[in-house]
Order: structure tokens, then sequence, then C-alpha cells
């Protein structure tokens, strides 16, 4: 069995992971012609599920390492106001199981941790184009005129894929009405100044008037601005992160991620079109009546690293029939950053598929009825996912609204203050935001084993 996997994203280098390991030949195809391309995003969180799916898929070292190379723990979960006052602050448990636990990650970092041992798996500069079927293979086409023939074809090409675009013609995706505007800068003595102690320990959202919201990230590594591990690291922690072949492609440094978004119609006509300066002066017009501190915290962005983010969502559809080429992450199910699982829900799939796929290789499973069940579980899960994402992230919530927005916020805001003076409240809270899982924990589990040697 051969497996094609295109594109080189988070749920496709973890399958490729998985089945390298269970002896099943794979090749990714990747767009980018170079391992330190792309702009990647920046923050992302690896909830619990997306832990145990890593940890059923990656070599132990490298899941190690991947626990290793995560920025430092969020200690405080806050809600602000846009003049920097403080609606609710939840303490956040130190982290202690390396597989149960939430983790803050670089989105380039995590891309270095996944190409690590698929040197000899991974093409790069490789543009997909289009795929044929026959009865048993799948063939893919690529810009550059080379082409790779295999026995399933797995779209992990992102939210614009174009195999699914080929393949599933009526599956559609829609704007949210939601842009967003993301960038970073430095941590430095006068940007770390510039945010209350809660905010540089933790993870914040400003909530403010019109529906304006914009999220704080403070991420810090444990190598410095040279790549070098920093002092006083030490244990198995230091060892692993000299001896990780990753960083020398990572260009992640400590950093202060912003990403501020707005309804469509607060935004340019043109702002998808619109990069660096352009975007930073935006932003500033949108926050013209913010807390000085957080307008210089726009200020101080590195122009090369803003973009504009429009905010997509699949629509869900009914199951299709199965054959040779197959979806997972956003290739299939492109969901809002509203409940932040979207990187979760595509490590789920890798999982899941690689589970059927093993069965496969068993003899315990045909080929087109192992992507069924994989289909059908993901189809379930994944749409869910979806629905529950956008009413996280729409401009059809009334707090975008001009009147009934405020009073919403309002609302909002009253409630979230009276929680914070209740610690027993909060504590619930806390408790309940953490015991999210969205996924059975025997699900994201995975004995890989050698296949069996016949004769």
């Amino acid at each position: 069995m051969k497996v094609l996997v295109i594109g080189g994203g988070t749920g496709g280098l973890a399958l490729a992971h998985g089945l390298k390991r269970a002896g099943i030949e794979v090749t990714v195809f990747e767009r980018d012609a170079l391992r330190t391309d792309g702009l990647h995003g920046y923050r992302v969180g690896i909830d619990p599920d997306g832990s145990r799916a890593l940890h059923a898929l990656l070599p132990s070292d490298l899941y190690d390492t991947f626990v290793a190379t995560r920025a430092r723990d969020p200690k405080y979960f806050n809600m602000l106001t846009e003049d920097l006052k403080e609606v609710l602050a939840l303490d956040l448990p130190p982290v202690i199981d390396p597989v149960e636990s939430e983790k803050s990650i670089s989105r380039m970092t995590l891309r270095q941790v996944l190409l690590t041992g698929l040197e000899d798996v991974v093409e790069f500069g490789k543009e997909f184009t289009r795929f044929e079927q026959s009865a048993s293979q799948v063939t893919a086409y690529f810009a550059d005129g080379t082409h790779a023939t295999g026995d399933l074809l797995v779209a992990a090409d992102g939210a614009h894929s174009r195999v699914r675009r080929q393949y599933l013609p009526h599956a559609k995706t829609e704007e949210t009405g939601i842009i967003a505007i993301a960038g970073k800068l430095p941590i430095t003595d006068e940007s770390a100044s510039l945010v209350p102690p809660k905010v540089f320990e933790g993870i914040t959202i400003v909530n403010a008037p019109r529906g304006l919201a914009c999220i704080l990230h403070v991420m810090e590594f444990q190598w410095d601005r040279d790549g070098n591990v920093k002092h006083g690291i030490g244990g198995n922690t230091e060892d692993l992160i000299r001896r990780w072949p990753g960083l020398q492609f990572d260009n992640t440094r400590d950093y202060i991620n912003w990403g501020l978004s707005a309804t469509a119609d607060k935004l340019p006509a043109d702002i998808m079109e619109l990069r660096g300066d352009e975007l930073i002066e935006v932003a500033k017009r949108l926050t013209s009546h913010w807390h000085p501190n957080l307008r210089k915290l726009i200020e101080l962005t590195d122009p090369g690293t803003c973009f504009p983010v429009n905010i997509w969502t699949s629509v869900p559809l009914e199951p299709w029939q199965t054959t040779n080429v197959t979806l997972l992450g956003d290739a299939i199910h492109t969901m809002t950053p509203g409940r932040g699982v979207g990187a979760n829900t595509a490590l789920r799939d890798a999982v899941n598929l690689c589970r059927q796929l093993i069965a496969v290789r068993d003899g315990r499973a045909e080929l087109i009825a192992a992507v069924r069940d994989y289909e059908a579980k993901m189809i379930e899960y994944g749409f869910d996912a979806v629905i529950k994402s956008r009413a996280q992230m729409t401009a059809d919530d009334p707090v975008h609204k001009p009147v009934v927005g405020r009073l919403a916020l309002a609302g909002m805001r009253t409630a979230m203050r009276a929680v914070n003076h209740l610690p027993p409240v909060k504590r619930r809270m806390r408790d309940s935001m953490l015991a999210y899982r969205g996924a059975d924990r025997d699900e994201l589990t995975l004995e890989i084993r050698p296949a069996r040697v016949i004769g």
C-alpha cells in the first residue's frame, strides 16, 4: 500500500509519521519550495486531544521534543476592556502531565518538529494541480510536470484545497463576515512593560465596543535570540533542544502576538490586499479610543509579520461515496478559530485514518471499507466542530450590532466581573473550561506494531 498526502500541514505530517512508523509507504507533497518557506501563523493551542494524537503518532523521542519546544505555559486566562481594565482573570493550573495538558505552540516550531524524521518522506516544491483515479490506484499531477501514483490520496492541503475542489465540487465554504489582522513583535523591555503582569503571563482577550476583539499571546521559549538554549534550562529539556535539528530551520523567538478582529463592514474594502504598515495603520484606526499601551503594541509590531485573515467556514455536507481519495483537517472541515480546535481536529483525523490504514496493512479490512469507516466518524465530529466554532465567531452575533451590541457587551462584562469576585464560581468556570475534551481517550490512542512477515 502506498499513500500520497497532498500538503505538509499539521494533520498531513502527523499522519505521515504514523504511517512511516507502521511501515506503510507514504510520500508528502508540499507546495513550499523549502523547509523554511511560508508564513504558517503564530500561536496554536494544542489541547489534550491534540497532544494524545501526537503522542500516538510520533516517535517517543520526537514527542518529547515537541513538549520541550512549547512556549512557556500561561498562568492566567484574562478578559479585559479596551482600556486595560480587568473583567475576569482565571488562574490556570501548572502543567504536570506531558500529554494530558494544553500547550502554547509556535506554528513554525510545530512545523519543524513534524518535519523532523520525515526527510525521506516529504517532497518540497510540489504544487498539486489535479488527480486521476483508476479502479485500484490514483495518480497526482504537479505543476512541475511530474506525477505520482499510489493506492490512496489524502487531501491535507488546507482550507483552499485543490483536491476538494476537484473531488467534492459541491462541498462549499463561506465567509463568516469576520476579518482579522494578525501581527507580532519581539519581547523587549519596552514591549513587556506595556502590558500588566497577568497579561504578560497569560492568554488575554480584549472585548471592545462595535464587536471589536483582540487576542494577545505572550510566547517565551527555551532558546534565546541567537537560537542557543537559555541559561539554566538544564536536564532532559536542554538535551532535547540541543540535539533537535529542526531548530536550525526555525526563526521563532520570544514574541507578543496579537490578532484584532472585526466585521468586514468596519474595514477597508481592499483589506485583503493590504500588507505591513498599511495593516498597522488600519489596526491603529480601529483602536483609536483604546488604551495607549495597546496601541503602542500595535505601533511596535514588525510590519513584515502582519497579514489579514478572512475567516471562512465549511458548510456541513452529507456523506459522499467513498473512493481511494479522502480528506483531513481544513481540507474538508474548515472552521473558525472561535473554539481553537482546528489543528486538534486535524490531528484527530490523522489518528483515526492511520488506525484504519494499519487495519488494511494487517489484512483486517479492505482499503475502501477502511476509508469509509474513517470518513463516517470524521464527518460526524468534524462538522460538529465546524458548527460550534462558527457560533463563536460570526458577523451575525448581536455583539456586532450598533445598539444591541453595546448592551450585550455591558451584560457580559457585568456577569464576568461578578464571577471575578466569587472565587468558588471562578474555580468552577476554570475547571469547566479545562475539562472540555472533543474525543474519547481510546479514540486517540494507537498501538503501532511492525507488520507481520508471512512466509
